[in-house]
């Protein structure tokens, strides 16, 4: 019998090649919102800060991949995304964050990928 963590990436791969690579994206968006609401509902601070810093760290990648210029993505696309990504990051460093609309950009950001 292997071990279980033998057993680990064989499971990883094969949900990797039932996903795309855009549904791969869409699930980061969808597990950053899990972690806000998870946060929101423990009414953990520690939790809060983790969800609110996941957050920032994911649409700090976002929107540095978006103004790479060897991005390929159509320039008016990669505009709209970088100005979303400044408005979820400043609502990240804001006292306190308005989790509502940080979820509703994920969600949005997480749609789009999914269709």
């Amino acid at each position: 019998m292997q071990p279980a963590s033998a057993a680990r990436p064989d499971a990883a791969a094969a949900y990797r090649q039932r996903r795309t690579p855009r549904q791969m994206e869409a699930e980061v968006f969808v597990r950053a919102n899990r972690s806000i609401r998870e946060a929101m509902a423990e009414q953990s601070a520690a939790a809060i800060a983790r969800a609110k810093g996941d957050n920032r760290r994911l649409w700090d990648v976002v929107l540095s991949l978006v103004v790479d210029p060897a991005n390929q993505l159509p320039a008016p696309l990669r505009s709209q995304v970088a100005s979303l990504a400044h408005a979820v990051l400043r609502e990240c460093e804001a006292d306190p964050p308005d989790f509502q609309f940080i979820c509703e950009m994920n969600e949005a950001v997480a749609g789009g990928l999914w269709s």
